[in-house]
């Protein structure tokens, strides 16, 4: 069938995924409930065609996935904040394992700005992919996702480049022992989500992100030179035209646009 549950259907789900849904914490801002239970997140992201961040779009995705028949797994991740350098609390990112043919691959389609394609666990060389270039690195038995803004298959010397986006362990876990951390995100001033209004998605040639009142677009580049990035300020009208057009999105409240910094 096209869909049974082989490495292809798996690498085209993960792939299409992060291009038709955006990664977005929108609920947060608008005085919307968020809800983990599967219906509730099925009519959410599938029927009403929004997005969410990693408990939600993991945690469907998961479910697509076992529901193909594939042998998947969620793990717990603790994200590396951009902003201020720290790594969470264990159940910060929601992750998940598919095993296939004996062969591990990683999946997240609730990152941002993460992996394009499933990585493999079953090497710690460099994995190139369409937008970036990506590796794990095992360290005192936790894995370490990391990404690399200069090709370091042309450059092997360049160790300095690799900058990482999280640390994991292979210990199974379950949907609902997120539950806490999911309201933390939800609710607490150390937490990027209540901080920052996002909203981002992964084009074929770059990533359109809404932080707050801005526009972000990065754009890939042929040449060597390193990706192109432009930055537009917005107001409120541009923003739910923005969300309308770029994203699918329309909210049922109204949006107060937040960028402010991480306690």
């Amino acid at each position: 069938s096209p869909c049974s549950p082989t490495l292809e259907t798996l690498r085209c789900l993960h792939l299409n995924h992060l291009l038709a849904v955006p990664f977005e914490n929108l609920s947060v801002h608008s005085g919307e409930p968020l809800s983990l239970d599967l219906p509730l997140l099925y009519q959410k992201i599938v029927v009403n065609r929004r997005g969410g961040f990693c408990y939600e779009l993991n945690g469907l995705f998961w479910w697509l996935l076992c529901q193909l028949g594939f042998e998947v797994h969620i793990l717990s991740a603790q994200v590396k904040n951009r902003f201020t350098g720290a790594y969470g609390p264990p159940f910060d990112h929601f992750i998940s394992m598919v095993t296939l043919e004996g062969h591990r691959w990683l999946c997240d389609v609730g990152f941002g700005s993460g992996f394009q394609l499933p990585l493999s666990l079953e090497t710690d060389g460099p994995q190139k992919q369409t937008h970036g270039l990506y590796r794990l690195r095992t360290e005192a038995q936790l894995m370490y996702v990391e990404m690399s803004e200069i090709d370091a298959i042309k450059n092997p010397k360049e160790d300095t480049a690799w900058r990482a986006l999280y640390k994991f362990t292979f210990e199974p876990r379950q949907r609902e022992d997120f539950n806490a951390m999911c309201h933390y995100h939800q609710t607490s001033i150390h937490s990027v989500f209540v901080c920052k209004s996002l909203c981002s998605l992964l084009l074929p040639n770059g990533r359109i992100t809404i932080i707050g009142r801005k526009l972000i677009i990065n754009s890939l580049s042929d040449k060597k030179d390193q990706p192109s990035q432009t930055k537009t300020d917005l107001s409120d009208q541009e923003i739910t035209e923005l969300l309308k057009d770029k994203f699918g999105i329309v909210l049922s409240n109204p949006l107060t646009p937040k960028d402010t910094d991480i306690v």
